[in-house]
């Protein structure tokens, strides 16, 4: 669900950047840009599951599985802070990941500026405050 709204805003700041840029194929530039972001998410959290998966190898694999069932296994994972914070490392980190690599491919190919953090994240403050205009009603 975060990935999803995610991905919506940078279809949208992938759009405002690319027509700023005044590049002709702007709806290729977006739904790549979207699809590539859906990609790196799946690839993120794959890789965040066999991690996951990998440290949990030691408490008794397959067998254990079978036995005492697959949901006793996460029953102490994620209690307490650390398990908190395993939990919002899980959500967020394939999404973050994924922003910032787009962002990079952005700035690269798309603004073709150089790179720093304010180029980086430029335009996100312009895509929010037209998305905030658009509510309003025009009078």
């Amino acid at each position: 669900m975060i990935s999803g709204m995610i991905m919506v805003f940078i279809a949208i700041w992938l759009y405002q950047s690319a027509m700023k840029a005044k590049l002709e194929n702007t709806v290729m530039w977006v739904g790549g840009g979207a699809i590539l972001f859906f990609f790196l998410v799946f690839l993120f959290q794959y890789i965040n599951i066999n991690i996951l998966e990998s440290f949990r190898a030691s408490e008794g694999g397959s067998a254990y599985e079978a036995i005492n069932g697959a949901d006793r296994k996460n029953q102490g994972d994620f209690t307490g802070i650390t398990g908190i914070l395993k939990s919002l490392y899980e959500e967020f980190s394939p999404s973050l990941f994924s922003f910032a690599i787009i962002a990079f491919l952005r700035l690269k190919y798309i603004t073709k500026e150089s790179f720093s953090v304010g180029n980086l994240f430029s335009g996100l403050a312009e895509m929010f405050q037209r998305i905030k205009q658009s509510f309003k009603s025009p009078e």
